[in-house]
């Protein structure tokens, strides 16, 4: 059976903490090996949320110890002893509640989002349309905010917005949307996504796809001290799975290049939390002469991680087919919607995937009055990182036991059709939603960074020999030379 044949089947995985871990376990296809050093200590509610998701954040991270653990063993013949906190993984999801800085006077203090995140978060809710559905239209970055306001004929506050949606049948507008290249969602219940057409084509493949796209001979892990050691990954993504994904390599010794460019849009807040342990520099891909120095670091790369609208970098020579060039690439896909169906060439949000697979409909209608709510955590964002991580660690994997290129796929709908499947708990009305002043202070780490003195939860994912942490200092964004760090 080919690498690609044995990574098309669908969940088997039942509701619960055993049964994420479990369905992640299939994805990696060693059956049991390996497994038995796993412990995921506590359990949900800690949200106030019916979803179980702190459990499924929780068996991401496992598995990506589990990956690592492999890559460890082929480097020395041992396996290690793996933890995670369902709490701790939970308050991950919100990494912005917990970063703190310096003060002039010594103490520290949260950094607050900026006001333009908070009136963007007041207007990217579900609203009710003249069908008796709801459509969310999502109105972050100001060229996709100015396309779907256009489409509506509204001003950008959350009483125009509402009464423009309001006007419209949802599959209309939500047609609509996609057709200017906006962002934006008509809210499904589980049931009828799975009976869409896009939901019915995740639902028959893995949570993570991982596809042989050429043959080649066995890689060995370069020599280093940490599982991922000696593994280039160029980055090329923004807000906020595909950086976490490239964030969760760093923590395993990966040296991960971010390229960004200074005219693209950004949130603040989420460049400084997702850069931790990486090096970042700009390159503008429309300059041909930085285009090219973009394709040179991809040629010397081991895993190239894509994260922008469907076909933007390919157009630029840096898309999925370039893992066909080099024996051994991997190319790591992150997308809203997955690796294909009707709507695979369409862009998404956090707030979309929660809306379309059902995870707004089931939270909404546990709590408050009932109508479709946004869990506040990003969970699809994070889940999605994290398995973006596993994957690519997985791939590392099966290039040095059986050779080849890989193009491995995650997506925020996935990762909310994950979410879903570990069904729900209940007495979550009174749960925490915040780690206690204690559990914080034992997260935190203290670091001086382009952004000052700033306290940060780290890594919680707890390995026995290779603890995960962040080797490099949080850079300035764009602050380092587009090339690969000496050896």
């Amino acid at each position: 059976m080919s690498v690609s044949e044995r990574n098309v089947r669908p969940h088997t995985g039942s509701p619960g903490k055993s049964g994420a871990l479990a369905e992640l376990m299939e994805v990696r296809g060693l059956g049991d090996a390996g497994v038995s050093k796993i412990e995921i200590t506590g359990h949900d509610p800690f949200y106030r949320s019916p979803l179980r998701i702190g459990e499924a954040a929780a068996a991401a991270l496992a598995a990506i110890g589990v990956a690592s653990n492999d890559l460890w063993e082929a480097r020395t013949g041992r396996r290690q002893r793996v933890s995670v906190d369902v709490a701790q993984a939970a308050a991950t999801l919100r990494t912005v509640d917990y970063t703190e800085g310096q003060k002039p006077d010594g103490s520290f203090a949260h950094i607050p989002i900026p006001q333009g995140m908070n009136d963007m978060i007041a207007a990217t809710q579900p609203w009710p349309t003249k069908d008796g559905a709801w459509v969310l239209p999502h109105l972050n970055l100001p060229h996709l905010k100015d396309r779907v306001l256009g489409v509506l004929g509204a001003d950008f506050n959350p009483p125009a917005v509402k009464r423009a949606v309001g006007e419209w049948e949802a599959d209309a507008l939500e047609e609509a949307i996609a057709a200017v290249d906006g962002c934006g969602g008509r809210v499904r219940t589980p049931e009828e996504w799975l009976a869409h057409p896009q939901g019915r084509y995740l639902a028959a493949r893995p949570v993570v796809e991982i596809t042989k796209v050429a043959e080649g001979p066995p890689m060995p892990l370069r020599d280093g001290d940490r599982p991922a050691s000696g593994v280039r990954v160029l980055d090329f993504t923004r807000i906020l799975a595909g950086p976490i994904g490239g964030r969760t390599l760093a923590e395993h010794g990966a040296d991960v290049l971010m390229v960004g460019a200074e005219h693209l849009p950004q949130t603040p807040e989420h460049v400084r939390d997702t850069s931790h342990g990486k090096r970042s520099c700009f390159l503008d891909l429309r300059d041909p002469a930085q285009a090219a120095r973009a394709q040179h670091l991809a040629r010397e790369a081991d895993i190239v991680i894509g994260g922008y609208r469907p076909g933007r970098l390919a157009a630029k020579g840096l898309g999925p087919e370039i893992a066909t060039e080099k024996p051994g690439r991997i190319y790591l896909t992150i997308s809203c919607f997955g690796s294909g169906g009707p709507f695979a060439g369409r862009s998404g949000w956090e707030q979309v995937a929660q809306v379309v697979t059902g995870v707004a409909h089931v939270h909404g209608k546990a709590i408050g009055d009932g109508t479709p709510k946004l869990v506040f955590a990003p969970v699809c964002d994070y889940l999605t990182g994290y398995l973006a991580g596993y994957g690519a660690l997985l791939a590392l994997g099966r290039r040095m036991r059986e050779g080849g290129s890989y193009h491995v796929n995650v997506s925020l709908c996935q990762s909310g059709m994950y979410l879903l499947r570990q069904g729900t708990v209940a007495g979550f009305e009174d749960a925490p939603e915040r780690l206690t002043r204690a559990q914080i202070d034992a997260l935190h780490l203290t670091a001086d960074t382009a952004y000052g003195r700033l306290k940060t939860i780290g890594p919680v994912l707890r390995m026995s020999e290779t603890t995960p942490h962040w080797a490099r200092p949080t850079p300035a964004f764009g602050g380092d030379a587009p090339e690969w760090a000496a050896a």
